[in-house]
């Protein structure tokens, strides 16, 4: 776990001195980084004006300081080895030590200063998407300021607007910086927190790669053919679960930075669209939904209470979006009598496997690389990888315990069962 004082004094805690002088550098904030791919406890505000903390999925608060009143954050650019899941990690760029970035947590009408450095081997520049501000700290390269060459520090400043969820991302080479990971979340709280007030908020970005089976670093000319779907850079069973107590209220948000749409499904409960990329919906105008489509560039805030005890499937209902390493060359064998077939081809080919799910348990994987389906549940396999985790719901759970209680066991009557009778005939 990371604690604040471990970002701020431990091992993960490093400071530039690359882009400035000792001079400059006793001005910068310090920088926060961890390689800790766990969901980390949300961050209690400890200055500043008061609100409710978010929780990002496999990811982190971003620390700041406060100075003449201002907050101040650092934020690096720099390659990174982010896990994908246990069993593949792969070479993004990213922030602090991460892909995605830490998550900006401020409150409407801060002022904010934020130091961006590039530790990377090329210009890049930070886009603060969705927000409100001066047309010179809007980022982009060329049009709003220069770019950032490799080790200098650059500083934007200017005041959080209007309450939201946001997102942060570079304007300069995006097919390469883009698709090698370099984004991150941005939360402004609403200044009064009880017009938005939930009892647990999660953060978390879609993003996707195109890797191929055994290499580490992601191919950034893809367009569309992308083969790891993934929740915070995190495909499942590497994603954590979210974790409810029965009866809270509950906020999911989600940003999208693919290049293709995604309707996201949650089951056993609905839930209303509460925010989108403009703001806050009226109660009065909100919708139900079991799913909603978030395109490309867009967010969206959904809200539920969390009524019903147990282990609830969240994901994107593109069924190719719940697979890990996809094989689009492989055949279709649906319809073909495949008994004789594969006693056949077995004496040709003696370690031939002549269904998916003897692929899963036996063939075996390049390096660094996941199989389709990965996860594992009380019941067998849970056949589902990618953009795929559980909201793990539970009565007895403390108010702000974050911590996966394990598998829900239900009652012996409230389990879909086995017919032992006798089977009725067909008619025709």
């Amino acid at each position: 776990m990371v604690t604040r004082r471990s970002l701020f004094g431990g091992m993960g805690a490093a400071v530039a001195a690359a882009a400035v002088s000792r001079t400059a550098l006793a001005g910068l904030p310090q920088i926060v980084s961890t390689d800790n791919a766990r969901m980390q406890p949300p961050l209690a505000p400890p200055n500043g004006r008061p609100y409710q903390p978010v929780a990002t999925l496999n990811g982190w608060t971003l620390p700041w300081r406060m100075r003449g009143g201002v907050k101040e954050f650092h934020l690096v650019a720099e390659p990174v080895i982010r896990e994908i899941a246990p069993g593949m990690r792969a070479n993004l760029w990213g922030y602090n030590g991460q892909s995605p970035g830490p998550t900006i947590e401020v409150v409407e009408g801060d002022r904010v200063r934020m130091y961006v450095t590039n530790r990377l081997r090329e210009a890049t520049s930070i886009h603060w998407h969705g927000q409100r501000l001066p047309n010179g700290m809007d980022g982009v390269s060329g049009l709003n300021q220069p770019s950032i060459k490799p080790g200098q520090t650059f500083v934007y400043e200017f005041q959080a607007q209007r309450a939201g969820t946001f997102m942060y991302h570079p304007h300069a080479d995006e097919t390469t910086q883009m698709a090698m990971g370099m984004m991150g979340f941005w939360v402004t709280h609403s200044k009064n927190a009880q017009l938005t007030q939930v009892d647990r908020d999660y953060v978390f970005l879609l993003n996707a790669y195109d890797i191929s089976p055994g290499s580490y670093t992601p191919k950034v000319s893809t367009m569309l053919d992308f083969n790891l779907w993934t929740f915070n850079s995190r495909a499942f069973p590497g994603i954590d679960p979210m974790i409810a107590r029965q009866g809270e209220r509950v906020r999911i948000r989600v940003g999208n930075l693919t290049m293709t749409n995604h309707p996201i499904h949650l089951h056993g409960h609905e839930f209303v669209v509460a925010g989108t990329d403009g703001g806050w919906i009226p109660p009065s105008a909100r919708w139900p939904e079991v799913t909603t489509d978030i395109a490309v560039g867009q967010m969206r805030a959904i809200e539920f209470t969390a009524a019903a005890a147990g282990d609830w499937a969240f994901h994107c209902h593109k069924s190719h979006h719940t697979m890990n390493a996809m094989g689009h060359a492989a055949p279709t064998t649906i319809g073909v009598e495949q008994a004789d077939l594969a006693e056949q081809i077995t004496s040709l080919v003696p370690n031939y496997m002549q269904d998916m799910q003897d692929m899963q348990e036996h063939m075996p994987l390049p390096e660094n690389t996941l199989p389709m389906m990965t996860g594992a549940g009380p019941y067998g396999n849970i056949e589902m990888g990618g953009m795929f985790t559980i909201v793990k719901i539970r009565a007895d759970l403390a108010h702000g315990d974050y911590r996966d209680p394990g598998w829900y066991k239900p009652p012996k009557d409230r389990v879909a069962y086995l017919w032992q009778g006798e089977e009725l005939p067909v008619s025709r």
